[in-house]
């Protein structure tokens, strides 16, 4: 059985590397062209190519998939089974050419946070619970029929990205055995059991933009911890901070309590020393991990030592 993987970041390489480990035959790789970064612009390849470099795979990094000669090149590898994970949306031409069918793992359960950001939306919106799911590619965005999931707990301080790395290994598991059972009913010429979504339960989970990012103070304290940890390490929640002069604060961790306090939102109270709050609607946030603009990431306790702050300072 020919496997064509599709993919490009680290979440994907999880299952690209379980799928080899199984002993699947994996005779090519798709991934995004190789694009500048970083402070020099260099070109950066993607984690799945860097991966698949690195396990001889056969590599294609095409800029557009409806280019005829992609396509050509991709129809030469007489694909059984395309399997994508974490890839841009593929049009008719790429998704129904192998026999056996195109197969994606999402990290969600569909059909809740269907979208771009499952991880990250899960946990801005305080779930307790989320997972992963294997399904049947259409032309619909993950509106595919349902082969397998696999339900995970999220921990009350749990960030996006420690729930993105247990994710990642749940769903490359989950589709090692979405494979096999591909491959066994193909064999058997039977079709796999599938659970149609059902589209009263649709949630979404659209791309994250910098407004999104940003912390009011005006909420609830449970509120902007669920956003803090849903968007740590990447893209991360930020403030401002009015200083001498008013300079963005990222924060990456924080603890929160409903303590009954008459300042207003957005005053920060700290001993200079150890710990730092900040007043929000009903309790205080405690920020436990944070980055001064143009400075490094750091726990509060470091960041105290070489910045104090006073009665008139406040977040805003």
């Amino acid at each position: 059985m020919r496997i064509v993987f599709l993919g490009t970041p680290d979440f994907a390489v999880g299952t690209l590397e379980a799928l080899l480990d199984a002993g699947f035959n994996v005779s090519a790789v798709v991934t995004a062209p190789d694009r500048p970064a970083g402070r020099g612009q260099q070109l950066h390849q993607s984690a799945v190519k860097v991966f698949a470099l690195s396990r001889g795979l056969k590599i294609m990094q095409p800029e557009k998939l409806k280019d005829p000669a992609f396509l050509s090149e991709l129809a030469a590898e007489k694909a059984d089974l395309q399997i994508v994970v974490a890839f841009r949306m593929l049009p008719v031409e790429v998704w129904n050419m192998p026999t056996m069918g195109t197969y994606n793992l999402h990290a969600s359960l569909l059909p809740k946070y269907r979208g771009a950001a499952p991880i990250n939306w899960a946990v801005i919106n305080g779930e307790k619970e989320t997972g992963v799911t294997t399904f049947k590619l259409r032309h619909e965005i993950d509106s595919g029929n349902i082969l397998l999931q696999e339900k995970v707990t999220i921990g009350e301080n749990e960030t996006a990205g420690e729930l993105h790395d247990r994710l990642m290994e749940t769903g490359a598991g989950l589709m090692v055995r979405s494979v096999k059972i591909v491959r066994d009913c193909f064999l058997a010429k039977t079709e796999p059991q599938f659970q149609e979504q059902e589209e009263k339960l649709v949630t979404h989970a659209p791309k994250i933009f910098r407004d999104t990012c940003r912390i009011s103070w005006n909420d609830p304290p449970k509120k902007i911890h669920d956003l803090v940890r849903g968007l740590s390490p990447h893209p991360a929640s930020f403030t401002t901070i009015n200083k001498e002069v008013e300079q963005v604060v990222k924060i990456f961790r924080t603890s929160f309590d409903d303590f009954s306090h008459r300042h207003s939102n957005g005053t920060v109270l700290t001993d200079n020393r150890s710990w730092l709050k900040v007043c929000c609607e009903g309790g205080t946030i405690g920020i436990l991990e944070l980055q001064m603009q143009g400075k490094k990431r750091m726990a509060v306790a470091d960041f105290l030592k070489g910045n104090k702050f006073t009665v008139s300072d406040r977040f805003i």
